[in-house]
């Protein structure tokens, strides 16, 4: 039987790992400068973790997580999002401290059913930040710095920044009955999804992608319409930091995002390259759900980035942030003797700091010149009788197919200028 990865997951393969290894760096190096400190959590925890922070009434939680229970029958469920897990820890831990502002990444696999498309999968890949204890819009305004940076880092253009406020505990509900009476006179030729959502949270129909319900989103009330003094307030300094920061941005009056527990500033980093599903970044500020899930009331912001998406920009553009590494060093080897002394040396060379290897597989010479340049080697070092004769060894050149002969002793010293 011929065995396939399973619908909505995919292989990252030797020659593509390379670009996934280079985004990584960037990614790491770039939240770096901006003072967060890696966490990394389980791949699954308690389904009612996601269950609160999420919303019972989300597509997440009702349709496209991945949930099971244990041996002992308590219900595990894959990470749909991290930002729940990074608060779990962060509590559990004693990380958030008052006074103190606390600042997190993350990278690594989310898990959601749903239907597989270009840039997204049901294993997928997220990198993001969590920053605890400031309500200070300055905070917001670096948080959107940070992914506008990182996408300069990575060299990616043509990308637009969309804000809004989505308010909060205090001004949420008068927005939510607005949006209740625009829409309950249209709901009947609405998606069924958006049906749903008018009864358990209107506020999520503005997140609608169907196109079907566009026209009825597009005049639909704006948040900003009823956001108390506070929040109208925090919005326009954060608007205020975005222009001396210099930073390009839209406010979009729609725009939501997909999760309850979002409060005030929310933003997307959108390409118009990946269709309706274009967002490659989003976050905002979550100031009640540090407190929700059993911590000190804590204000906080974040965002995530879908690594896939940034894949697809990449491919779309053929560009890649670097070629892949080859080896410094390969040995060819002809007879016993050789490939006896070739693995004694290959294993000083590496010890030395120097990526190197050697045939396994008792191929002819040119067959092992073959590998070499598989490997992109950039030199390789030939050990046959007369080699081992003499005393010294051919060193060639893989690019100017130069070569020189050289002792044992000479290739050690010779390593690190190699």
């Amino acid at each position: 039987m011929k065995y396939t990865s399973q619908r909505g997951t995919r292989d990252i393969l030797p020659d593509e790992a390379g670009i996934w290894q280079s985004i990584e760096k960037t990614v790491r190096r770039t939240f770096e400068l901006f003072n967060y400190k890696e966490i990394r959590t389980p791949i699954f925890e308690s389904t009612e973790l996601f269950a609160r922070s999420i919303g019972s009434s989300t597509d997440i939680v009702s349709k496209e997580m991945y949930t099971f229970p244990d041996r002992k029958g308590r219900s595990l469920t894959l990470r749909p999002e991290e930002t729940a897990p990074v608060v779990r820890a962060a509590i559990e831990h004693n990380l958030i401290l008052k006074d103190n502002i606390l600042k997190l990444f993350y990278l690594g696999p989310m898990f959601r059913y749903e239907r597989p498309q270009a840039g997204r999968q049901r294993q997928f890949h997220q990198a993001g930040v969590e920053a605890f204890g400031s309500v200070d819009p300055l905070l917001d305004v670096e948080v959107i710095l940070l992914a506008e940076q990182l996408f300069d880092r990575l060299g990616l253009k043509g990308l637009e920044i969309d804000v809004n406020s989505v308010g909060c505990q205090k001004c949420r509900p008068e927005f939510t009955t607005k949006l209740k009476e625009y829409f309950k006179s249209n709901i009947g030729k609405m998606c069924e999804d958006c049906k749903q959502r008018l009864e358990t949270n209107p506020l999520r129909i503005l997140d609608c992608k169907e196109a079907v319900c566009q026209k009825y989103i597009e005049k639909a009330p704006s948040t900003r319409e009823s956001l108390c003094p506070e929040c109208r307030i925090h919005f326009e300094k954060v608007e205020e930091g975005l222009k001396q920061a210099g930073i390009k941005y839209r406010v979009n009056n729609r725009l939501v995002r997909g999760l309850d527990y979002y409060t005030r500033t929310t933003f997307e980093v959108v390409s118009r390259q990946l269709g309706a599903q274009n967002a490659v970044c989003g976050g905002g500020r979550y100031d009640t759900l540090v407190e929700a899930l059993g911590g000190s009331s804590t204000p906080a912001i974040g965002f995530a980035i879908g690594l896939e998406r940034l894949m697809e920009i990449i491919r779309s553009e053929n560009r890649y942030p670097i070629s892949e590494k080859g080896i410094t060093l390969y040995i060819a080897t002809l007879g016993d003797e050789a490939r006896k002394i070739s693995f004694d040396l290959l294993t000083k060379v590496r010890k030395a700091g120097v990526a190197a290897d050697m045939d396994y597989a008792g191929r002819s010479l040119k067959a092992q010149m073959k590998a070499a340049d598989r490997a992109r080697a950039r030199h390789t070092l030939i050990i046959g009788e007369n080699e081992i004769k003499n005393g010294l060894y051919v060193l060639k050149d893989m690019k100017t197919a130069s070569q020189i002969e050289i002792s044992p002793e000479e290739l050690i010293n010779k390593l690190p200028a190699l």
